[in-house]
């Protein structure tokens, strides 16, 4: 088992620049490239770690394939697997401050999140580790007592996993468990600005025993460490999870060896409010959705879709609260929301509003960057836009930050039409005392969860992913599982004989 020092002071944590974790070994880049991480929230260092080479990538993807052929973890039965991930969730709540402090001086976002992350992710990996055993395959009838056919699942193989900055480990966390839970290798490449959680997790894994070259991990930026995972011929499955343009350009480098592909790539999410709505709590959960995590979740309730002969009352109600919701740092008691990620995605929301203001939305509240002591971070004030209309870029585009536009409609049909105009269709939500309409509503809204009278929760057995450009495949629930495993038929004939279909001459 190898070892990798890792330091915490109040402030930082300070890594080895030894961060690469190939075939059980931690080890520096090929080049000693490094990458120094500094917190969103006041620019301070967190650490520094290694960026891996293209050559480090293909030494991950033949340490992943070399475990996998091998049989080393695909050959041990799936309960056992189960127990390892049992194990694994058992220990996550045991490091919980731990692993909560990195995710929180990566991110920046507040301690108490990262907390809830970290509960998150241990309930992901137990619920892996107890559905891991339970498809022992099934039988088919032939219609011949002289065959025996069934259908088993297999690992699918090597799988490369690429993860995102806004909840780093949490959607890691999504593809390794059922990566491990089917038998497969995987790699594992974290964004480049949050990596410290995906290494303590690589340390975790060592130490509860999985054997070398099972779990592998590669830092770095996407073109580098990222590419060859779709590319390669040696991986067997490529699971991404962020933006849509790098989303495409993924697809379409797997194509050329059409390996499996699982891609979560966000959403244009409405939050659709009908007039017998309860108020305040369709208020609350409005605000919730739209500026948890400085709004920075594929799933954010961003556009706000009001039924006309409320809208008034539920903006202005809104603003008021929007204007008092409290930025600040990580470790700051009364901080409601923290920074964005860095100053060039600040800069994206910072045009992205200009740009709907130019187009003719009215700015309600917001549209400005922290000031004060908030001026060393990446803040960005909660943005509500008023009075948009379909076609605008506001209402078309992914913002990605603390920010909510605003439209309405007269009729259910008119709703649902609304919420429906998006290229995306990962989420939404009806908020309505009517269960008729409610029930309608979440039948005939394309969006792959749909909420009833709440907004932003999740459930590990439960399948998690997007219709239409949202993405392709699902995480989480049965079908997470399903989708590292493949499904193979087995036909035994007990009873060979001669067919008789060509003769014998």
């Amino acid at each position: 088992m190898s070892t990798m020092t890792t330091t915490t002071t109040t402030t930082t944590t300070t890594t080895t620049t030894a961060t690469l974790f190939i075939n059980g070994q931690w080890i520096a880049s090929a080049d000693a490239g490094t990458r120094l991480i500094s917190c969103p929230a006041d620019g301070e260092p967190v650490g520094t770690v290694s960026e891996a080479t293209t050559a480090d990538v293909h030494a991950a993807i033949s340490a992943a394939r070399t475990a996998f052929d091998s049989g080393v973890w695909s050959s041990v039965p799936a309960p056992e697997r189960g127990d390892f991930l049992l194990r694994v969730g058992a220990e996550l709540r045991v490091r919980k401050a731990e692993f909560a402090r990195a995710e929180t001086l990566d991110t920046g976002k507040r301690l108490v999140e990262s907390e809830i992350d970290m509960d998150d992710i241990a309930n992901c990996f137990t619920y892996f580790g107890k559905l891991a055993g339970q498809d022992a395959g099934r039988i088919v009838d032939a219609g011949d007592e002289n065959v025996v056919s069934r259908i088993v699942v297999e690992p699918v193989g090597v799988c490369g996993l690429i993860a995102p900055w806004n909840y780093p480990l949490l959607q890691a966390a999504w593809k390794i468990a059922p990566a491990i839970a089917a038998g497969n290798s995987f790699i594992l490449k974290p964004s480049e600005l949050t990596p410290h959680t995906a290494i303590l997790m690589m340390v975790l894994l060592d130490d509860l025993g999985l054997p070398a070259g099972v779990a592998n991990l590669v830092l770095g930026v996407g073109a580098v460490a990222g590419a060859p995972l779709s590319s390669h011929p040696d991986v067997d499955l490529v699971s991404f999870t962020g933006g849509l343009q790098t989303g495409k350009i993924i697809a379409a480098a797997a194509a050329g060896t059409v390996k499996r592909v699982a891609l979560e790539l966000g959403g244009k999410n409405p939050n659709v409010i009908f007039a017998d709505a309860d108020f305040d709590a369709a208020v609350d959960n409005a605000l919730n959705g739209a500026f948890v995590h400085s709004g920075q979740v594929c799933s954010a309730g961003s556009r706000l879709v009001i039924e006309a002969s409320i809208a008034d009352r539920f903006v202005d109600e809104l603003v008021r609260r929007a204007n008092q919701i409290q930025l600040g740092g990580p470790f700051d008691a009364d901080a409601e929301t923290g920074p964005l990620i860095s100053a060039a995605h600040r800069d994206k929301v910072s045009a992205y509003v200009k740009k709907g203001l130019d187009e003719g939305a009215r700015l309600r509240c917001g549209g400005t960057w922290g000031t004060g002591d908030l001026e060393k971070g990446f803040y960005y004030t909660p943005t509500i836009l008023d009075q948009v209309e379909r076609g605008m870029s506001v209402v078309i585009d992914e913002a990605f930050g603390p920010v909510v536009t605003v439209e309405t409609f007269e009729t259910e049909d008119e709703a649902v039409l609304i919420a429906n105009d998006t290229v995306y269709g990962l989420a939404g939500a009806v908020w309505t005392q009517d269960a008729g309409r409610a029930q309608r509503m979440a039948k005939r809204l394309r969006h792959g969860t749909v909420w009833i009278n709440d907004f932003h929760p999740y459930l590990p057995q439960a399948e998690w992913g997007g219709y239409g450009q949202s993405g392709i495949g699902r995480e989480l629930g049965p079908n997470g599982l399903a989708e590292y495993q493949e499904t193979k038929h087995i036909y035994q004939n007990i009873a060979p004989a001669v067919t008789g279909w060509f003769a014998a001459r």
